[in-house]
């Protein structure tokens, strides 16, 4: 009798599972028919415990990202945090990993770390590179990291969430790093995770204890620089102890929002000239997967230093470029340069070069290409 019943139950749960398919599986067939050939099908069921939500992504679609600026002797503040804000850290062996990781990318790039800390979702660190590694660096970094705090906690998948942000910072001086690495050290003040009573040196998992503290230091932790911003020559215990009431006073003045907004939402933080010797560094045109904010500044920056060549080149003065025809043969030989070695638009060249409108770019343009044939 029992085995009746276990017979009847399999049909009646077969039966329903055949209705469910015979429901959803024409909705999938449609989304499979409608898709562009060399769609992407995403199945995800991250919002929904119990249902998998589908989503058809085209080809060639692609996110914009941050602007990656690497060369010989760069520094970056960098930031990145945990998958859906979840913890990056669950206790002190996860931070001692962490910590652990950063000295093994160090010694694999040659990275010199000015700054540094962990907090509960996300962490902060201001890298020098030697080498311009910074994208394969982190990738190990990141990696290496996920892969051990996955293992120790059984876990598997992502942590960290989308891309880390790197802010690019004027390496010439100008106490830009001294400004990033405060905000850095600075950081578990702000999140009050020290007690007003207490030392800023009492949150163990930053480079400022280790400032303090030389016995400790790691090899790949450089200090000299940042305490010469200070104006501390040297690092000696008189040094340490001013560097140490520097920071307890910059703790008690408190920072307006707003003095820290370029780390939040910026991508550079140098002098007035620093985005147009990125532009040099960058040496190519910003593309379509890159921020449209940073790319449009390099770009603009990069347009203008070959108009400046240019007129070098030339020994043509400002307002001789505006006194000569708009139809000028040499003028008219930079603005095809302009179009083809950079992504400026035609009205930005007519108005640059003064050459009148856009319209008549395209057609001065194309004879001059017809010439060179």
């Amino acid at each position: 009798m029992n085995a009746v019943r276990r017979c009847f139950l399999l049909a009646v749960v077969a039966i329903f599972c055949g209705f469910i398919a015979a429901k959803t599986a024409p909705k999938l067939l449609n989304q499979f028919n409608s898709a562009e050939k060399g769609s992407v099908l995403t199945i995800d069921n991250r919002h929904a415990p119990c249902a998998s939500r589908v989503e058809l992504k085209s080809k060639g679609t692609v996110m914009p990202r941050p602007l990656r600026v690497e060369y010989p002797g760069a520094i970056y503040h960098l930031m990145s945090r945990g998958d859906h804000g979840e913890a990056i850290f669950r206790d002190d062996p996860d931070r001692r990993a962490f910590v652990d990781t950063l000295g093994e990318a160090c010694v694999k790039t040659g990275w010199r770390v000015h700054a540094f800390c962990l907090m509960g979702n996300h962490f902060h660190l201001v890298a020098e590179t030697p080498r311009p590694n910074l994208v394969a660096g982190m990738k190990w970094l990141l990696g290496t990291y996920t892969g051990r705090f996955n293992r120790r906690h059984q876990l598997f998948g992502h942590l960290f969430s989308g891309r880390y942000k790197s802010l690019v910072i004027d390496e010439r001086g100008g106490d830009y790093l001294r400004i990033a690495c405060d905000y850095v050290h600075l950081n578990p003040a702000r999140a009050g995770l020290v007690a007003l009573d207490q030392p800023l040196s009492a949150y163990a998992w930053s480079s400022y204890p280790l400032y303090l503290a030389p016995g400790r230091r790691p090899e790949w932790l450089r200090v000299d620089r940042l305490l010469g911003e200070h104006g501390i020559q040297a690092d000696t215990a008189e040094g340490r102890i001013e560097f140490r009431a520097r920071l307890e006073e910059r703790r008690k003045e408190g920072d307006p929002a707003e003095s820290w907004a370029v780390f939040r939402r910026g991508w550079k933080l140098g002098a007035a000239d620093f985005a147009q010797r990125l532009a040099g560094r960058l040496g190519r045109a910003g593309q379509a997967h890159e921020l449209a904010r940073e790319r449009n500044e390099t770009d603009g920056h990069r347009a203008e230093r070959l108009v400046q060549e240019w007129l070098a080149a030339q020994g043509w003065s400002e307002a001789e470029v505006v006194a000569r025809p708009k139809g000028d043969p040499n003028k008219a030989r930079l603005a095809v340069r302009l179009r083809e070695e950079t992504p400026m638009t035609r009205q930005w060249i007519a108005n640059r070069l003064a050459m009148g409108s856009a319209s008549y770019i395209s057609q001065l343009t194309a004879k001059t290409k017809e010439c060179r044939m």
